[in-house]
């Protein structure tokens, strides 16, 4: 079955600014979120520090773009993928500020 990452992008909250009930309020969401989903979610993946990095073509260095974070669901195609954001936590705030990019991983070609 098609895997596809889902790249959250957005100014998240650090974890470690909020009080112990609002980590835990969060986390909830997550949960609920991951038992909805449930064997898709292949990998719950990970926040991204905030000190990425971009390394051009030219050999130069920038800053990285505005991703904080993946995962990895299964789906039968992309509607399907989309349709597993239904519901996410990190879409919850409504304001237009928080967006879930979502690509599907093409194989590798082995020919190389």
């Amino acid at each position: 079955m098609p895997q596809f990452m889902m790249v959250y992008k957005g100014q998240a909250t650090d974890m470690s600014e909020m009080s112990e009930e609002e980590g835990a309020a969060v986390m909830a969401k997550w949960g609920v979120w991951m038992e909805k989903v449930g064997s898709a979610l292949t990998d719950i993946g990970a926040p991204f520090a905030p000190d990425g990095t971009s390394v051009v073509d030219d050999g130069s260095m920038g800053n990285a773009g505005a991703a904080t974070g993946y995962s990895i669901v299964e789906a039968a195609d992309m509607g399907a993928a989309q349709g597993l954001a239904d519901g996410h936590p990190y879409l919850s705030e409504g304001a237009g500020n928080f967006a879930i990019d979502i690509y599907e991983l093409a194989p590798v070609p082995l020919d190389i």
